[in-house]
């Protein structure tokens, strides 16, 4: 008998919102959508914050995942772009065991931190 073991999407996302923070050069995330504004507003701040994790359309099985992330000043922008997508398909993969078709993110700031 095979387990099956189902991984939300509100808990994926922040395994995701997790794994990019741990990357250097990665100050914190920035609300996504009002959702996240409301509940910064509101003092509530969670691990998903300045993630978005769908289902993909056009590969069942797979999600999409945009992360909007706030950078140290001084750090090379790219390489932690690129540090983020690597963390991040590792973290889905390794400690959720899901497939992301797409990661997409979204530097929405730089901060001294």
């Amino acid at each position: 008998m095979k387990d099956n073991v189902t991984v939300t999407d509100g808990a994926l996302a922040a395994l995701l919102g997790l794994a990019a923070h741990e990357v250097p050069g990665v100050l914190g995330m920035s609300p996504a959508g009002i959702r996240d504004s409301i509940s910064r507003i509101l003092g509530r701040s969670e691990a998903s914050e300045g993630v978005v994790v769908k289902p993909d359309p056009s590969s069942p099985g797979k999600y999409q995942a945009d992360l909007y992330v706030v950078v140290a000043f001084g750090s090379r922008v790219p390489a932690v772009v690129e540090g983020v997508g690597e963390r991040v398909h590792w973290a889905a993969k390794s400690l959720a065991g899901v497939e992301l078709s797409s990661v997409r993110v979204h530097v929405v700031g730089v901060s001294r931190g």
